[in-house]
């Protein structure tokens, strides 16, 4: 999978299968987006890399584990998330060449207890009021 910021200066690849393709509807996130719910897909981090330019970075200072945002100093565009303690890249899906093909489509919505009423859940999605619960370790 590869993509790109709207004016093309930033470009990168996606070489690892999903973990998680999901919607948020988190605050942040509605900053983010602009107001409606970020669509996004979690990637293992060695199956991510910036094949063109150099994005610039935003990390809060004022929280305890904070989310660094990546994104395009030129044009604006952001890219990805990073996740503290994660050995995870969020991409955003607007930004993937073919996001019909290589997203396909929220697998849950996340962060519902800050959806607002304009925000559009596909019907029989399975939503959770905060993060789904983590799995099981494997063997238990």
């Amino acid at each position: 999978m590869q993509g790109r910021c709207y004016c093309g200066e930033i470009r990168y690849e996606v070489t690892e299968a999903p973990v998680m393709k999901a919607q948020c509807h988190c605050r942040e996130c509605q900053y983010i987006s602009g107001g409606g719910p970020n669509f996004f897909m979690a990637v293992p981090e060695g199956g991510f890399a910036v094949t063109q330019g150099m994005p610039k970075t935003f990390t809060r200072s004022d929280l305890d584990t904070p989310r660094t945002r990546q994104f395009c100093g030129t044009c604006g565009t952001h890219l990805t998330t990073l996740l503290p303690g994660r050995p995870l890249v969020i991409v955003k899906v607007g930004t993937l060449d073919n996001p019909a093909e290589d997203y396909g489509g929220s697998k849950l919505a996340i962060f519902m207890k800050d959806r607002q009423p304009y925000h559009v859940v596909a019907e029989g999605l399975p939503c959770f009021e905060d993060l789904p619960p983590a799995p099981p370790p494997a063997g238990s």
